[in-house]
């Protein structure tokens, strides 16, 4: 049942996606409202995707510029509903300084393998394992 109700979410978003641009943008905010009433009749979240689409205040569906204003402050992402003022304001890193990170972190574990791989060539004692005669040589 609860896969029933997560298909029916999406479908819900998918038609409130294509209504919010289309005549009659009030049917998009029925459907959210219907897929928010959904998940919790049946006890399933929301995809992050879809509930960054909507006002958690009125259920309007939101569509940039036209009923949520969205502004960048101080390390966030404030979002502003348009018909009842309500903001949700989301943490935010900068692409760049994440992609240094990733790369720095990168540098670190390969840096921790090789130590590893030449420290474990000199953990062997010579003695154990005596030296390498090839035949034939």
């Amino acid at each position: 049942m609860v896969q029933v109700a997560a298909e029916r979410i999406d479908d819900l978003f998918a038609l409130a996606e294509r209504e919010a641009t289309g005549l009659q943008p009030g049917l998009a905010d029925r459907y959210v409202r219907l897929a928010r009433r959904i998940g919790m009749r049946y006890n399933v979240r929301l995809l992050p995707e879809y509930s960054e689409r909507f006002c958690r205040g009125c259920s309007t569906f939101w569509v940039e510029g036209r009923n949520v204003r969205t502004r960048l402050r101080q390390g966030r992402r404030v979002r502003r509903c348009l018909r009842c003022g309500r903001e949700r304001r989301v943490p935010f890193r900068r692409a760049r300084a994440a992609s240094a990170r990733r790369a720095a972190r990168g540098r670190r574990l390969a840096r921790q393998q090789e130590v590893a791989l030449v420290g474990g060539a000199r953990s062997v004692p010579e003695a154990v394992s005596g030296p390498v005669e090839r035949e034939g040589g």
